[in-house]
């Protein structure tokens, strides 16, 4: 239960002083739905105004805050035209404040002549005239501060008004107990935590004060997680101890990779303890996750449990279920699927010999959890593609065991170690950082869109050479203020010249029309698949060896290396060709330029990590994942190490969260919502 001493600061954000049903909506867009919300809306920026008495020249490009005096209103000759004021300071030096908008009348209220006002703005040389654009007014000098934040807004909201909800929520905000480590806090030379919330928002360039709110942010992540993984090990699972019988009857075409035969070998040394496995294991597009899996299934099937793999899309769980038959043919394991799709008597037949024990390994979408399916004897949980499941879900499919089950969760997003530590923090952490043998790099190329003919050209020789190939498109259909080509456009110009050999999936199908069209696509009955990046996960089609990204400068690092990945899956040579606009800015160039010199999806994570900064990482954010507030990227990577140090200190040394440090603690994991998600994370 949340702390009495935290309740002012999780009131709803209506009992601000100000805040009416008209601000809340803005709020809203912004997520602020409570005061701790206006509190964690940190400034990005600040502006520095310059007090004057006088108007200078030198001045120009400055903001400066200067009394002045209204001589006259000009208006426009023309209705959209602005309306200009003459104004001038006390020694009678001129300028002009300027309003846009074609209303002369609200100006003329809002500056009547003869009146003194305190104006604010930056002043601009226009031809050989000063001029402020859009003025901020005051009645003295105290409405004006030097140094004011600038907040990110939504419309209907401005920074100054926000800056006055964040003083109301300071002022609100109580001293709380320390929770960080005195020696570190001493070494670091952070304020205190009510201090550093109030000197953020005076003055965003305080850096001691960003670094501790980001510090305590992390803080009470690390310590949330350290405190699952004590809980973790505690909990009686159940050893499951392989004999080796099914995996030496395993007839591989090739050797495992060294990255693969470490992983299985730390999944065996986890299967084989009383404490339930939590690990996560990160592997690029084709470093081959899916055999790691379906050896730690083997381990489970060898130790007489069972099995089951849970995939985010019917396609995808089916497309696991045909590698897994192909793979351990010939071994005595019953393998079967269960899909929302399947129904009657098949339905029946299946979660009747899964109940009593003759399906060794179960793979299928979230209806593998639904009430009506038992195991008999559940011992180990493979997720795919993790992020795409709720907490709750996995928790679910977890309770289906008579012991808490294993836990294997799969991604192949390749994730910066920095926001591992941050997302995954309690799970053990395997790396697939080689790729099987005779996988050949694809190789990519950065094509300018005035080429885009030439494109299509080599497409349609691609075809008559037996190839398949992808074509994805950023957006569904047209915007009017977009120029960003639409897929279904696309798709009909590609059907002018090549026919029903091409064929469109996006988001808006219904997924029945979507698996029907990749399934013939997968079947090779189609010859191009133009899609939007719905075909990101899940789609396996080794024929198809050329794919062809349109706009690649509008996509993040990760995602353009996640759909890259779509090829590549067989024997031989594949091509990305990046379509690129006129008009890069450097971000995008130094983006397309390393997807073109590498093919390492955890290099161009990292680097993805750095060049977007505090910005959306695409690829990397979990859907349901508590999200960073106050910690951004760019600090996270100093304050990880430290915050997770200390977290173990406090629970080693310093008694837990029943000592007094601990008590204070406790208190961070409740302001940083940290709290409801300590039973959750459990299942990963």
């Amino acid at each position: 239960m949340r702390p009495d001493i935290l309740n002012p600061l999780f009131a709803e954000v209506t009992s601000l002083k100000g805040v009416g049903p008209g601000l809340a909506k803005p709020l809203e867009r912004l997520r602020i739905a409570r005061v701790v919300d206006v509190a964690f809306h940190l400034p990005t920026g600040h502006i520095d105004r310059f007090p004057r008495d006088e108007l200078m020249v030198s001045d120009a490009g400055r903001v400066i805050a200067i009394p002045l005096t209204v001589k006259e209103h000009r208006a426009s000759s023309s209705p959209r035209g602005p309306t200009r004021v003459r104004a001038e300071d006390a020694a009678g030096n001129s300028v002009a404040l300027v309003y846009f908008g074609g209303n002369s009348g609200w100006v003329k209220k809002l500056l009547p002549i003869g009146e003194t006002k305190i104006v604010s703005g930056r002043l601009d040389l226009y031809g050989q005239d000063l001029q402020i654009v859009h003025p901020d007014l005051g009645e003295s000098t105290d409405d004006f501060r030097e140094r004011e934040a600038i907040y990110p807004l939504s419309e209907g909201i401005t920074s100054r008004r926000l800056g006055a909800l964040a003083a109301q929520a300071v002022e609100r905000a109580p001293d709380l107990p320390e929770w960080i480590e005195p020696g570190l806090k001493a070494q670091r030379g952070w304020p205190d935590w009510k201090d550093a919330l109030a000197r953020i928002h005076a003055d965003p360039a305080d850096a001691k004060a960003r670094e501790r709110l980001g510090y305590d942010e992390v803080f009470a992540n690390q310590l949330a997680m350290t405190l699952v993984r004590a809980d973790t090990r505690k909990r009686r699972g159940r050893a499951l101890n392989g004999d080796g019988r099914l995996r030496d009857m395993l007839k591989l075409p090739y050797t495992l990779t060294g990255a693969q035969s470490r992983t299985v070998r730390e999944i065996e040394g986890d299967l084989a303890q009383d404490a339930p496995m939590l690990r996560l294991l990160q592997g690029d597009v084709g470093a081959g996750k899916t055999l790691v899996a379906a050896m730690a299934m083997l381990i489970a099937v060898e130790a007489g449990a069972q099995a089951a793999m849970l995939a985010p899309t019917e396609i995808l769980a089916r497309q696991h279920y045909e590698t897994l038959r192909k793979s351990l043919a010939g071994l005595p394991v019953e393998i079967a699927v269960l899909t929302g799709r399947d129904k009657g008597k098949a339905r029946e037949a299946t979660l009747m010999a899964l109940a009593a024990g003759e399906i060794d390994i179960l793979v299928g979408t979230h209806a593998i959890f639904q009430e009506t399916v038992t195991y008999r004897d559940l011992a180990l949980v493979v997720v795919d593609e993790q992020h795409r499941f709720g907490v709750a879900q996995r928790m679910m499919l977890s309770a289906k065991g008579k012991a808490p089950p294993h836990l294997l969760a799969m991604t192949a997003t390749p994730i910066p170690r920095t926001l591992t530590l941050a997302n995954y923090g309690e799970m053990d952490v395997s790396r697939l950082d080689e790729m099987p043998p005779g996988r050949q790099p694809i190789e990519t190329r950065v094509v300018s869109e005035d080429r885009l003919d030439e494109v299509v050209n080599a497409l349609g020789r691609h075809l008559s050479d037996g190839g398949q190939a992808y074509w994805v498109c950023p957006l569904v259909e047209e915007s009017e203020k977009s120029d960003l080509a639409a897929a279904e456009m696309r798709a009909e110009s590609l059907r002018a010249r090549f026919g029903e050999r091409v064929g469109l999936v996006h988001g808006k199908m219904k997924p029945a029309e979507k698996d029907a069209v990749m399934e013939a696509f997968a079947g090779g009955r189609l010859g191009v698949l133009v899609a939007t990046t719905v075909i990101e996960v899940g789609v396996d089609v080794p024929n198809a060896t050329l794919i062809v990204i349109e706009h690649a400068d509008r996509f993040g690092l990760a995602q353009l290396h996640q759909l890259r990945g779509r090829v590549g899956r067989g024997g031989g040579l594949s091509r990305c060709l990046l379509l690129r606009g006129s008009h890069l800015s450097e971000t995008s160039r130094a983006r397309l330029a390393l997807m073109r010199d590498t093919n390492d999806g955890f290099r161009i994570a990292e680097e993805d990590l750095r060049l977007r900064g505090a910005g959306e990482l695409l690829g990397t954010r979990q859907s349901g994942e508590m999200a960073f507030r106050l910690a951004t990227p760019e600090n996270m990577a100093d304050l990880m190490q430290c915050a997770q140090d200390d977290a173990r200190l406090l629970i080693d040394r310093d008694g837990g969260l029943e000592a007094p440090r601990g008590q204070a603690a406790r208190t961070a994991l409740y302001l940083f919502e940290r709290d409801a998600g300590v039973a959750l994370l459990r299942s990963g």
